[in-house]
């Protein structure tokens, strides 16, 4: 049975490299071959780099690289391990008909731990080249290399959000998006002392990755952020297009030392400049004072009319900050995706909403975390779990579930009695259904969280 004492805490960079050096899988190697094509791993440092980054862009409908581009992106994409697809058939051979990217980072879990986790991006399939089985190959691929590794779970941020369902994935931290009428909002929240100023964007890109450390341990699902991020979000990245339209500010508290920062851009109305609209690109906050105070800041600009925010919690404090919570438009969509590998390690290394005891028969049509797992929670909140053996019973009604129905609920944000009304969980044949709804209810306790999951990025 694994512990919390020998589960690490976080990831090891001899972990992350050896990952980032591994071969891929053979079993998806073996699959494409058959159908004519390589799949290999691509040194960011290499010859192949090139090629691979303009498939990716392409992908995802970007421009094609500039020279300068490329050479930014191999100094920031160290920490990866680049994969592609090729067609040896091709016209542009050295150019990967499919590409997916991964690293172990770390995930934020509720009670303030993080878990070791793989992170997937980049994945991309030319459409000269849809329908022959590469997805499946590489995100198969990754997932077995994941486990090969020994890390517990993997996960993903989406642009086709009903591709990932099939290998096990399951939105588990939603992100709101907001667009606040300024005048209307008003603002009623605290006003810390301290104060706000303007600050360059090489300061600010100091600032950020200091002031998350500090806290991305306090909310599940935000993860540890590579360093070309803060570079995105700072514009400090030598290549960013339009960088000089972003703003910094930080927050001081009264004895001076900063608690928080955020990077903003404003695009001026033509027709009225009174309505100008304010894009926040990033907002990291240490403290309940910080956060009021840059958000009091963005919110009462002059000539500012709306101001827009992404990957915001669905638990924001800020709408009561203001008096017209009409004034806030926000909209809801998934965001965060999580894939559980291994069910103990994952489910003992985070925390519970409630003491119990329950028996979960966790289905995976890839055969990665298949089988019927004891979880038991103390009054404290802390996990046993442990791996029933073939034919072993228990006093506890059996819910029977997807992996990806359990990963939906590893953050504590998705109810599994939502699931069970959905008809996603299922109780063993013959259980009485009062004897189901209990256990959906205890489950439902047991996996909850106080607060909402929230990452604060795409990936």
């Amino acid at each position: 049975m694994t512990t919390p004492e020998n589960i690490p805490a976080g990831a090891h960079e001899s972990d992350r490299a050896a990952f980032r050096a591994g071969p891929v899988d053979e079993q998806s190697r073996q699959r494409l071959a058959a159908n004519g094509l390589d799949y290999r791993r691509v040194a960011v440092d290499g010859d192949d780099y090139p090629g691979w980054l303009q498939s990716a862009a392409r992908g995802f409908q970007d421009s094609e690289r500039s020279p300068e581009q490329v050479a930014a992106s191999r100094e920031r994409s160290g920490y990866r391990r680049v994969t592609g697809v090729y067609d040896p058939e091709a016209p542009v051979a050295n150019a990967p008909v499919a590409t997916i990217a991964s690293w172990i980072g770390e995930l934020a879990v509720p009670g303030g731990a993080v878990i070791p986790s793989c992170a997937i991006s980049s994945v991309t399939v030319a459409p000269t080249h849809r329908r022959r089985g590469v997805a499946r190959a590489m995100l198969e691929g990754e997932l077995r290399a994941t486990q090969a590794a020994g890390i517990p779970v993997a996960m993903l941020t989406v642009s086709e959000s009903p591709l990932y369902g099939r290998y096990g994935f399951a939105p588990a931290a939603s992100s709101a998006g907001w667009t606040i009428e300024t005048k209307r909002a008003a603002w009623i929240g605290p006003r810390p002392d301290g104060r706000v100023d303007f600050i360059p964007r090489d300061r600010v890109r100091e600032l950020m990755p200091v002031l998350h450390e500090r806290i991305r341990r306090t909310t599940a699902g935000e993860i540890d952020i590579a360093g070309s991020f803060w570079d995105m979000f700072a514009g400090t990245n030598p290549t960013a297009e339009r960088a000089g339209e972003k703003r910094a500010i930080q927050y001081a508290d009264a004895s001076g030392e900063v608690r928080g920062a955020a990077v903003y851009a404003v695009r001026e109305n033509e027709s009225d400049f009174t309505k100008g609209t304010v894009s926040v690109h990033y907002l990291v906050a240490e403290t309940d004072d910080a956060y009021a105070a840059l958000w009091r800041f963005l919110l009462e600009l002059d000539l500012v009319a709306e101001v827009h925010a992404d990957n915001l919690s669905l638990d924001e404090p800020l709408l009561w900050m203001i008096a017209d919570q009409r004034a806030a438009k926000i909209t809801v969509r998934d965001h965060q995706y999580v894939r559980i590998i291994d069910v103990a390690a994952a489910l003992e290394r985070r925390r519970f909403g409630a003491a119990g005891r329950l028996v979960v028969d966790v289905d995976d049509a890839l055969g990665l975390s298949s089988g019927r797992y004891l979880l038991e929670v103390d009054d404290a909140g802390a996990g046993r779990v442990r791996r029933l053996g073939e034919g072993e019973s228990t006093d506890a009604v059996v819910l029977a579930l997807g992996i990806a129905e359990l990963s939906a609920t590893y953050l504590g944000g998705m109810s599994l009695a939502t699931l069970a009304r959905a008809g996603r969980v299922k109780a063993d044949a013959g259980a009485p259904a009062s004897a189901f709804s209990e256990a959906v209810e205890t489950a439902s306790r047991v996996l909850g969280w106080h607060t909402a999951p929230r990452l604060s990025i795409w990936y």
